[in-house]
């Protein structure tokens, strides 16, 4: 597998469904140096643990909004089956009142780029928190089964912004507010002197 942080995203223009909106020509690269990136792929439309990772992220949109960040959702399903699973109300498996944009990777090309495209032609659990100036600085991958936590891509793209501002480094377990360090080793002893 790709290790794609540290280096450029893979750009990308396709068909993408917005609510009831059709975007014939969605590409990554209108968002660069204007705002964060979270790009997240799924396997499949009107399957199990993909509804409940698209809603937790339609739930937390505003909190992603707040940080300047794009959520992004990708499938290699047609966005006509995008737009039918945003037509089929929450309560039946459906993923009505989701609004961010979700790309139709129909040629798979997406998803082989970001190295999440399995042998069947479907994209593993991969999340890509990518900065203004279009650099991947994070990816976590999972396997089908394992749905994601919404909250810690909150977490890191919140511990990206902090050391862009501050030049300090996050230790484990960082949440806004917490104590960072300076990447010295000073700093790493201050850290742990407190």
């Amino acid at each position: 597998m790709s290790v794609l942080v540290g280096k450029p995203a893979p750009d990308f223009e396709v068909t993408a469904v917005k609510g009831p909106e059709i975007i014939e020509k969605f590409s990554l690269s209108q968002f660069k140096g204007k705002k964060y990136v979270v790009l997240f792929f799924y396997p499949l439309d009107f399957t199990f643990v993909c509804p409940t990772e698209l809603h937790e992220f339609q739930n937390k949109l505003e909190i992603f909004k707040q940080l300047g960040a794009e959520v992004i959702g990708a499938s290699t399903d047609s966005h006509f089956s995008h737009a039918a699973w945003l037509n089929t109300p929450k309560k039946v498996g459906g993923i009505e009142g989701v609004q961010y944009p979700i790309i139709a990777d129909f040629q798979k090309k997406v998803a082989e780029d970001y190295d999440v495209l399995l042998e069947g032609g479907m994209a593993l659990r991969g999340t890509y928190i990518i900065d203004k100036e279009g650099t991947v600085q994070s990816q976590v991958v999972n396997n089908l089964p394992l749905g994601r936590n919404i909250d810690d891509t909150i977490r890191t793209l919140k511990a990206l912004q902090f050391t862009e501002k501050h030049g300090e480094v996050c230790p484990a377990n960082w949440n806004e507010g917490d104590k960072s360090m300076k990447p010295t080793s000073d700093g790493l002893k201050s850290f742990f002197g407190s």
